[in-house]
């Protein structure tokens, strides 16, 4: 999947020389935290968020720093910080340095850049257009629908065992040297020694997500590596 197949089209964005006012009332109409900057052209010019209304001095937030932490700030910092508590145009206040993706990016690229920036949201653009935004939600939803039409491919045992041994096999952490499985109809139970109960719930998630497989019954046997005291689990179903 890539940005395009998830992006909200419809995104609702506002212009640099709209007023702060018109601004905070469009976020709490659309009941949003955030609002795409597009100039006349359509080009992305900014975002402004939910953030960048904290320190008004509408509301006596603006910044004020000791006077001895003024001297070690410059003058342009300042400037800055004045206009961005006292500013009256979405100009004034948006952040301009603004992280996009391409419509065709992967889902990989979209998470990992929201990660690396710690943001919520990513404009989409198409030749320096904006097309659209992706956020956490939509990625959720996105999540949603894969599983929901998620349908097992698999209707006989022994493909389902092999499917599962295949997955563990995938996996750099799986004991499969120790591990085994027998599946009876969908009925999956996993014999085998682990190290560590990490270990323990990673196999069981393979193990559900494997389609066709209904029940996991788990004989895995806990061995202390330092020791080598082996310590017997009670069964568990799931």
């Amino acid at each position: 999947m890539i940005a395009a197949d998830v992006m909200t089209r419809n995104c609702v964005t506002i212009a640099p020389d709209a007023t702060v006012e018109e601004a905070v009332n469009l976020m709490l109409t659309r009941q949003i935290s955030g609002l795409l900057v597009v100039d006349g052209a359509g080009d992305l010019a900014g975002i402004i968020t939910e953030g960048d209304l904290l320190r008004r001095d509408e509301l006596g937030t603006e910044r004020n720093r000791p006077w001895w932490l003024r001297l070690l700030v410059s003058p342009a910092r300042q400037a800055a910080d004045f206009t961005r508590a006292n500013g009256r145009h979405v100009r004034d206040v948006m952040t301009e340095d603004v992280i996009s993706i391409g419509q065709n990016a992967p889902l990989e690229d979209v998470v990992e850049t929201m990660e690396k920036n710690r943001i919520k949201r990513l404009p989409v653009t198409a030749g320096g257009k904006v097309v659209g935004v992706v956020s956490r939600s939509d990625l959720l939803r996105a999540l949603i629908g894969r599983v929901r039409n998620a349908e097992p491919l698999a209707t006989d045992d022994r493909t389902i065992r092999t499917a599962i041994l295949n997955a563990l096999e995938a996996q750099p952490w799986a004991p499969t040297t120790t591990l085994n499985v027998t599946v009876a109809e969908g009925v999956a139970d996993v014999w085998g020694t682990i190290t560590n109960e990490q270990e323990r719930h990673g196999i069981h998630v393979v193990v559900e997500n494997t389609p066709g497989v209904k029940t996991v019954h788990d004989h895995l046997v806990y061995v202390e590596p330092y020791t080598g005291t082996v310590i017997e689990a009670p069964d568990e179903t799931s």
